[in-house]
């Protein structure tokens, strides 16, 4: 069986299967990221939510996933059909594609690339392509109005999310997560991870996440009071499945670049406690609920009010942090408490 998996095919088969294991983790965890979002949201509502199909409703997530599955996809008349059914595909594939670099233990990587957060911030930013194809080829006017909202809003709030990335990759002196969570494994636990030397702008971070997953409470390009849904308005069945799929695979990537870039991705909070990959997909998932009571919680934004802090706001600040992680960096403040590339980690 090792000499088989020299051979090429033997490669190919292994990279195949990797692959698999990838899309079926991910594809596993939507099922239970969607039954969580809604138990949460009726709890903060006082009510049930998913509570018939399966023990506890938990095979509702199935059912729903099913019924769109089997629902006649209905074209509109006027639709580009080739531009309408490619788009949720483009969503879907490329959410998931980002996850090839995406560790979740110390090797358990499908590509482990020098320049993991350059690639991820590649495919993310096509993302946008699947909902300007999917509102434009709608040929409606609803839907174009969504999709360019929405274009706007991720682009606006990238710019954000790289400058402030670009402070840990300037403390780390890499790119690739491994060595990004390498340098936050020092002696003090859950003090040593870069939450608290990047401190204002882990939430920063978070918000501009929620605004380029149009997450609550900046879901304008989609929310039901301002364009009759947006850019999905004239889906159904599977390609309405795909463009839902492809949002939360997306925001399942960015509570793993939360978990990654500051709070130690598998790293344990207690130094002398085992890591693993455990502790990596219990952060996720505290992160993700945190997305979900956000959801739950929080008014929904103008959309004049959501540019302005992504402008006016985020932008000149992450900007600035960038400069003073620079300074601090350099000159080895605290011993290194900013430049983990020169004291090791």
């Amino acid at each position: 069986m090792a000499d088989f998996l020299t051979t090429p095919l033997g490669i190919a088969v292994l990279i195949v299967a990797q692959c698999l294991a990838i899309v079926g983790f991910v594809m596993i965890s939507l099922l239970f990221l969607v039954y969580g979002d809604r138990k949460i949201w009726a709890a903060v509502q006082m009510r049930r939510g998913p509570n018939v199909v399966g023990t506890f409703g938990i095979l509702q997530s199935v059912a729903d996933a099913l019924k769109y599955v089997l629902k006649e996809v209905v074209v509109p008349a006027g639709a580009d059909r080739a531009v309408f059914m490619m788009a949720p595909m483009a969503s879907f594939v490329l959410a998931i594609l980002a996850w090839a670099v995406i560790p979740l233990n110390e090797g358990w990587v499908l590509s482990d690339i020098n320049v993991a957060i350059l690639f991820v911030f590649a495919v993310s930013s096509l993302e946008v392509y699947g909902v300007i194809m999917g509102g434009w080829a709608s040929n409606s006017k609803y839907p174009f109005l969504g999709s360019l909202r929405s274009a706007a809003q991720m682009i606006s709030y990238e710019v954000s999310i790289g400058l402030i990335i670009v402070g840990v990759i300037i403390s780390t002196g890499s790119m690739n997560f491994g060595q990004i969570v390498a340098a936050q494994d020092t002696a003090y636990g859950f003090f040593g991870w870069y939450w608290l030397p990047h401190l204002p702008m882990v939430f920063l971070f978070f918000i501009s996440a929620l605004a380029e997953t149009n997450r609550p409470p900046f879901d304008l390009p989609e929310a039901e009071s301002e364009l009759v849904a947006g850019y999905q308005v004239e889906y159904s069945a599977t390609p309405f499945l795909l463009f839902m799929a492809g949002e939360y695979i997306a925001i399942f990537l960015m509570c793993a670049l939360t978990s990654l870039l500051f709070f130690g991705g598998w790293l344990s909070p207690i130094p002398g406690l085992p890591d693993g990959v455990l502790w990596m997909i219990a952060k996720m998932t505290f992160f993700f609920f945190i997305f979900a009571m956000v959801k739950a919680i929080t008014p929904r934004y103008r959309y004049d009010q959501l540019m302005r802090i992504g402008w006016k706001v985020f932008l000149p600040l992450s900007i600035a942090w960038v400069v003073v992680v620079s300074f601090l960096a350099k000159f080895e403040v605290l011993g290194g408490f900013w430049a983990r590339w020169a004291v090791g980690g």
